[in-house]
C-alpha cells in the first residue's frame, strides 16, 4: 500500500535532482541559446548550427523529463488526497506510483552518466574466442542480445562489418549504435564474456563452456576534432563475407583500414560502395583514437592494449550459466540474476547499472 512516507521519499528525490542536475542553470541557459538559434546568421555555417542544436536539444531533454517528474509527483499528491478522501482506491494511487518510479530511477541511472563521450553513440565490435562453433554461435548469442537492448531503447542498430562463422555463428561482427548515451550505457560491457551450456553441436550432450569479447567504443561525431595523418594509414579492399546476398560478394567493397602509429585496424563493409565504406571506416578509425585520447585525458579506464586478455578461461568479465543451473552473474560488481531468458532477450539494465554505480564508488 502506497502511504505517506513513500510520497516523502519521491519528494526528497525530487528536490535531489533539482540540485544535482542544476535545472535553474538549465533553464537560463537554455532560454540564451534559444534567442541565440533565432539570430539571422545562425544557419551560416551549418555544421556549427546542428552540433550547436544537439548540445541544445539535449540540455532540454533534462528539463523536460525533470519537468515531467514534477507533474507526476503532483498528480500523485492529488490522487493521495482523494484517497484519504475515501474518492479514490489506493490502486489508483499505485497506478500513479508505478508512472514515476520508473522515472525517477530512468534520470538518476542517465545522471551517472556525466564522463566525456558518454552522450556518445556506441560502436560494439564482438569477437569469437576459444571454443571454435561453439564461440561463434556464441558470439550470434551476444549480438542478438545487443541488438534486443538496443531496439527496446529505441536506437537505431547498423551492421558495419561482419565475418560468418566457418559452420555456424559469427567469426566477428561490428555494429553502430545509434543513440544518445549509448556508449555512456555499454562502456561497461568491455571485456570477455563466458558461456557455459548444454552444446547444441555436440549429439553427446556434453556441456561446453565458450568464450567471445565485447570491446565497445564511442562514435565520434562532428564536434569531436580529430587529425589524421594520410601517410599514417594504409588501405586493403575485400569481398564482403556477410549475410547481404550474392551481389555483395561479387567485387570488393569492403575496407580494412590500418594506422600504423596505433597498430589499429579497422574493417567496414557496411555498403555495396567501396567508397561509402572507406568514409566510414576513417569515421571508426577517428572514434577508435578519440577513446585513445579520453582514456588518456580522464585517467578512469585501463589503456587500450594493458586491457586486452586472451579471450579464454579466468580473463572474463561475466558468466552466463545455461546448465546444469541457471545464472548469469558480473565478476566486476557480483551482480546477479537467474533470469538468463530475460538477459539474452536484451534485458541487460541492471547490470549496466551497477557497473555505472560501483564505477562512480570507486572514482569518487
Amino acid at each position: 500500500m502506497i502511504n505517506q512516507e513513500n510520497l516523502k521519499e519521491i519528494q526528497n528525490k525530487i528536490d535531489k535532482l533539482y540540485k544535482y542536475l542544476h535545472i535553474e542553470q538549465k533553464e537560463i541557459e537554455l532560454q540564451n541559446e534559444e534567442e541565440r538559434t533565432l539570430a539571422p546568421d545562425f544557419w551560416k555555417d551549418a555544421s556549427k548550427a546542428e552540433i550547436f542544436m544537439k548540445a541544445f536539444r539535449n540540455k532540454k531533454k533534462w528539463v523536460d523529463q525533470y519537468n515531467e517528474l514534477v507533474e507526476l509527483n503532483e498528480e500523485i499528491i492529488i490522487t493521495y488526497d482523494f484517497f484519504k478522501e475515501g474518492e479514490v482506491s489506493n490502486d489508483d494511487v499505485k497506478d500513479v506510483f508505478d508512472k514515476i518510479t520508473p522515472l525517477i530511477e530512468a534520470i538518476e541511472f542517465k545522471n551517472m552518466l556525466s564522463n566525456e563521450g558518454d552522450n556518445l553513440s556506441a560502436v560494439v565490435q564482438i569477437t569469437a574466442g576459444a571454443g571454435g562453433t561453439e564461440s561463434c554461435d556464441w558470439a550470434e548469442m551476444l549480438l542478438r542480445m545487443y541488438m534486443m537492448w538496443g531496439e527496446k531503447q529505441g536506437f537505431k542498430i547498423k551492421e558495419l562489418n561482419y565475418q560468418a562463422g566457418d559452420v555456424a555463428g559469427i567469426k566477428t561482427v561490428t555494429i553502430e549504435i545509434d543513440g544518445e548515451y549509448s556508449f555512456g550505457y555499454l562502456k561497461g560491457e568491455n571485456g570477455v564474456h563466458r558461456l557455459v551450456r548444454m552444446s547444441p553441436f555436440d549429439s553427446s550432450g556434453k556441456r561446453h563452456t565458450s568464450f567471445a569479447s565485447v570491446y565497445v567504443y564511442p562514435m565520434a561525431d562532428d564536434s569531436i576534432d580529430i587529425v589524421i595523418d594520410p601517410s599514417e594509414i594504409s588501405w586493403d579492399t575485400f569481398r564482403s563475407s556477410g549475410a547481404g546476398g550474392q551481389g555483395v560478394n561479387k567485387i570488393e567493397t569492403a575496407v580494412r583500414l590500418k594506422h600504423k602509429s596505433s597498430g589499429i585496424v579497422v574493417e567496414n563493409s557496411e555498403t555495396r560502395s567501396q567508397l561509402e565504406n572507406k568514409a566510414k571506416a576513417m569515421k571508426l578509425l577517428k572514434s577508435r583514437l578519440y577513446e585513445i585520447e579520453l582514456q588518456k585525458k580522464m585517467a578512469k579506464r585501463n589503456d587500450i592494449e594493458a586491457s586486452k586478455k586472451k579471450i579464454d578461461f579466468g580473463s572474463q568479465i561475466r558468466n552466463y550459466v545455461m546448465h546444469p543451473y541457471k545464472m548469469v552473474k558480473d565478476v566486476r560488481t557480483a551482480h546477479e540474476t537467474t533470469n538468463v531468458e530475460a538477459i539474452m532477450n536484451g534485458e541487460i539494465d541492471s547490470f549496466l547499472k551497477a557497473y555505472l554505480m560501483d564505477n562512480g564508488q570507486k572514482t569518487n
